[in-house]
């Protein structure tokens, strides 16, 4: 509870809560869990609706897939779950930033990679002054 009340980064806090409770109608998900709202009456200053995203866990902007970036930028009017993007068979899903977790990418000779570094190859000359 005391989470709810004094922390935004993992969640709603209880002032959004009650602000998407009076103001926001809810109008999709996505993937990832992240909830996405639009707000009833009132309009921001120029005069279209307010649009936002709750997070689900922790509030990492690169949670949101582009569809929903477009929407919530106001780059689409209708939700990918009304009208959904239409996808080529090249494009890869979407993947949040996954740097400074466990998931993160550690490539082969990276200090943080498991195992040993490749020696060096013999088309390497060190620097040496003269």
């Amino acid at each position: 509870m005391l989470s709810k009340i004094f922390t935004w980064w993992n969640g709603a806090t209880i002032g959004t809560l009650f602000t998407i409770g009076k103001r926001g109608q809810q109008v999709g998900t996505d993937e990832f869990g992240n909830r996405y709202y639009e707000s009833r009456d009132t309009v921001s200053y120029d005069g279209r609706k307010r649009r936002w995203v709750i997070y689900d866990g922790y509030a990492e902007a690169t949670k949101v897939p582009p569809e929903w970036q477009g929407w919530l930028r106001y780059t689409y009017d209708e939700t990918p779950t009304e009208r959904p993007l239409p996808r080529q068979a090249w494009e890869k899903d979407h993947l949040p930033n996954m740097t400074g977790t466990p998931m993160a990418r550690r490539p082969q000779g990276s200090l943080a990679a498991l195992g040993q570094r490749p020696a060096a190859t013999g088309d390497y000359q060190a620097w040496s002054p003269e």
